[in-house]
């Protein structure tokens, strides 16, 4: 039954999958009547209750009728299958009320297989109101010593659809990573200086130019750096800077502390829009999208919403789809920044997971 699609893969843009898929949970509850007799005479439309037993994450119950369910079944025993959970989702399931004969084994006479049939909030019981005619069950051998059993045979079938994470398709690299980063590091040919911090680092005006549209406005347009041997750089650590040099030379990022990586990431993000590097912003997405959790989702969602990431925001509000994940963020610290500096995602986000 499951049926799964999958957009074509374009390098350097999203894709995503989904599956539907049916899993069914079974089990059976067995309920003996015992002094049957006594339960007869009770009135029409009254009913005893089995205890409660669970199958597929619900609750459920025998309805026994001894005296039929209602007047048109006066003579018969009617039997229900009670759903006692009062979710709101519905239940879908096939259940099968049997008589059971001296051996254990259902009555073929007395024995009822439904069709799939749905539980809701309005319809929380089905049976049926004729399942065995009395005056037939008491002159049978599977009433003996005053008492018999019936089984219910219950299966419960859990609709589910998974979308797999957002995956991000980055373009392959050539061999030409190899040639440009030994070129950075050996700094042969360097025509132009960045005073970062306390560090200074050499690059290559024409090589900034071709990798980044701000850097060719800085190096060859009408910026005031055009003719300047050091530019100043603000607002970027150093290891930051080192790390989207090392990007523009080699298409890739350098070796990053296991621990480091989510922090890198979001500081490179934030670069990498300043000096217009979509590639690079497409790498530090893929990476935040692994790092997404209750902690870290209202800041991840927040960074993704300044700086134009509409994969990662979508990333954040998958994860945010389920009401009880959404209460435990709201509950969290970062929420309150989220609220104070993208008060429109806010509501956008409410929007889908509150409808």
């Amino acid at each position: 039954m499951p049926n799964s699609s999958a957009p074509a893969v374009v390098d350097g843009r999203r894709s995503s999958a989904s599956t539907i898929a049916a899993d069914m949970v079974t089990g059976s509850h067995e309920l003996t009547i015992s002094g049957y007799s006594g339960t007869k005479g009770i009135g029409i439309g009254t009913c005893i209750k089995s205890s409660a037993f669970t199958i597929g994450g619900h609750s459920w119950c025998i309805m026994y009728y001894p005296d039929g369910e209602q007047q048109e079944s006066a003579d018969w025993i009617s039997l229900y299958l009670e759903r006692l959970d009062k979710g709101k989702d519905d239940v879908t399931a096939r259940f099968r009320l049997s008589l059971l004969d001296q051996a254990g084994e259902p009555v073929p006479s007395v024995d009822y297989l439904s069709e799939q049939r749905t539980f809701t909030s309005a319809t929380r019981t089905l049976g049926y109101r004729k399942f065995v005619r009395r005056n037939g069950l008491e002159s049978s051998s599977f009433l003996k010593g005053d008492s018999f059993r019936i089984r219910c045979h219950l299966t419960v079938v859990k609709i589910r659809a998974e979308t797999a994470r957002v995956q991000f398709h980055v373009p392959p690299s050539t061999d030409l990573h190899r040639h440009f980063g030994d070129l950075l590091d050996s700094k042969v040919g360097a025509d132009v200086k960045f005073n970062v911090g306390r560090e200074t680092f050499t690059a290559h005006r024409n090589v900034l130019a071709a990798r980044s549209p701000v850097f060719k406005a800085q190096l060859f347009g009408w910026m005031k750096e055009k003719k300047a041997a050091q530019i100043r750089i603000d607002d970027i650590e150093p290891r930051v800077f080192r790390a989207m040099l090392h990007f523009i030379y080699t298409d890739s990022l350098p070796e990053i502390d296991e621990g480091d990586i989510r922090v890198m990431a979001q500081h490179l993000l934030v670069a990498a829009d300043r000096y217009g590097l979509e590639r690079l912003k497409l790498v530090c997405e893929d990476v935040l999208r692994n790092f997404i959790d209750t902690s870290t989702v209202a800041t991840t969602l927040a960074l993704a919403e300044q700086h134009g990431c509409h994969g990662l925001k979508e990333g954040c509000f998958k994860f945010l789809e389920s009401p009880g994940i959404m209460k435990a963020v709201v509950a969290a610290d970062g929420f309150d920044h989220l609220m104070s500096s993208c008060p429109s995602v806010v509501k956008e986000l409410l929007g889908k997971v509150f409808p």
